[in-house]
C-alpha cells in the first residue's frame, strides 16, 4: 500500500524522460495469499524483481533471514539508494544491510513514534531512523521527533502520506464484498473490527474480554471481524462463538476499505486503519494506549481507548447516537505524496 504509489510516481517520471530506474524487492515477510499477493494484484503493483521468500518465524529468525538474503541480492544488484517504507521487520533489516554495504537509505514514514518499546514496530522505527540518510515524513510531529533525535533538517522531507495516495487512487475501485448481502449490511449499520497486535490477540483472556464488551455494547449493530489466521486459531481453541460478531477471513484492500467507508465506525489496533478512517471521516476507536500517528487523534476522527472498557462503551454510544466529531484531514494527505518523494530524490546529486 505504501510502495504502489511510489512505483507509479517513478513510472510517471520515466514517461517524462527523467533519469530514474527502480528494482522491487519483496522480502516475503508477508506471504499468505490473502495478506500479500492479493495486494499486488489489486493495487496493480508490478511483479517483484525478486522474492526473497523469508516466510514466518520469530522476530530474530525473520530479521536474520531477511538480512542474509537481501545482502546477497544487493551485492548482485548494487543501487544508488535503498528505499524502505513503514516499520516492519523488512524495513529495519534492509536498512541495516544497505548501510553496512555503504548504500544510502531513504525511510518513507520516518520519524513516527509511539514511545512504547514493547511494540516490535517501535524498535524497527528507531533503528531505521538512527541510520537512514533521508526521511520522508507524514506530519509535523514526525519532523519534530527526528529533529529532537539530532537529525539535520536538510535530510527531512515533509511530503505527506503514501497510504492516502493509495486510498485516493483506488477510491473509485472499492468493491462491495459478498458478505454485504450475506449479512444484509446497510450503510452505517455495522462496526468493522480489526485486531492483530500481540498485546490484544495472543492472550485468550484479553481477546475474549474485548469481544465480550463489544458484543454487549454495540446494541443491534453487527460487528464484522476480518481476523488474521493466528487470531482465528486462538478463538477456535477457546470454542468462542458470538451472535453479534461475525468472524470472517482476511479481506482484500478494495473490499476492506469499502467496508471502512460505509461503516458506522471502526474498532482497531492498526496504525494504517487510523489513517484511512481519518481521511474517510469515519469514527475510529483504537484499542491501544498510544499511537505513532497522533495527528489522527488531534486532527482526525480517532480516539485512543486502551484497556478502558467504560470509555469503549461510551464511545460506541456516541457513534450510535450520531455525536462523533467529523474531524479534518491532516496537511499534505492529498494523494500527491509519492510525486513529492520522487521529485525530491531526483533533485539530489547521487
Amino acid at each position: 500500500m505504501k510502495i504502489a504509489p511510489i512505483i507509479r510516481a517513478i513510472l510517471q517520471a520515466q514517461l517524462q524522460g527523467r533519469n530514474i530506474q527502480y528494482r522491487l524487492v519483496h522480502t516475503g515477510q508477508h506471504y499468505d495469499e490473502k495478506l500479500s499477493q492479493v495486494f499486488f494484484k489489486e493495487l496493480e503493483i508490478p511483479e517483484p524483481d525478486v522474492n526473497l521468500g523469508v516466510g514466518s518465524g520469530s522476530q530474530a529468525e525473520q530479521t536474520a533471514r531477511i538480512m542474509v538474503t537481501f545482502e546477497r541480492d544487493l551485492a548482485e544488484n548494487p543501487v544508488d539508494l535503498v528505499i524502505v517504507v513503514g516499520d516492519v521487520n523488512s524495513t529495519m533489516a534492509c536498512a541495516i544491510v544497505a548501510k553496512k554495504m555503504n548504500t544510502r537509505v531513504a525511510h518513507v514514514e520516518g520519524g513516527i513514534r509511539s514511545f512504547d518499546l514493547t511494540m516490535p514496530e517501535e524498535i524497527n522505527r528507531m533503528v531505521t531512523d538512527a541510520i537512514a540518510d533521508y526521511f520522508f515524513t507524514t506530519s509535523e510531529v514526525a519532523n519534530k521527533n527526528l529533529i529532537q533525535a539530532g537529525i539535520e533538517p536538510s535530510r527531512i522531507f515533509y511530503v505527506g502520506n503514501t497510504m492516502i495516495d493509495t486510498l485516493i487512487h483506488n477510491q473509485h475501485r472499492l468493491r462491495c464484498p459478498r458478505i454485504w448481502s450475506q449479512f444484509n449490511l446497510k450503510e452505517k449499520s455495522y462496526f468493522l473490527l480489526t485486531l492483530h497486535r500481540p498485546s490484544n490477540v495472543d492472550d485468550p483472556e484479553k481477546l475474549l474480554s474485548i469481544l465480550t464488551h463489544l458484543s454487549n455494547h454495540a446494541k443491534d449493530y453487527r460487528i464484522i471481524f476480518p481476523a488474521h489466521p493466528r487470531t482465528q486459531h486462538v478463538l477456535r481453541n477457546q470454542n468462542w462463538k458470538s451472535d453479534a460478531i461475525n468472524l470472517i477471513e482476511p479481506m482484500s484492500y478494495l473490499e476492506f476499505n469499502f467496508l471502512v467507508k460505509h461503516a458506522a465506525g471502526v474498532i482497531t489496533d492498526s496504525g494504517g486503519v487510523q489513517e484511512e478512517t481519518t481521511f474517510l471521516h469515519i469514527p475510529c476507536l483504537t484499542l491501544r494506549s498510544n499511537t505513532e500517528r497522533p495527528e489522527t487523534e488531534t486532527i482526525g476522527t480517532n480516539r485512543l481507548i486502551g484497556d478502558n472498557m467504560d470509555l469503549l462503551k461510551s464511545s460506541l454510544t456516541e457513534i450510535m447516537n450520531g455525536n462523533w466529531r467529523y474531524g479534518d484531514v491532516p496537511p499534505l494527505w492529498d494523494g500527491k505524496t509519492s510525486v513529492r518523494i520522487i521529485d525530491s530524490l531526483l533533485a539530489m546529486n547521487f
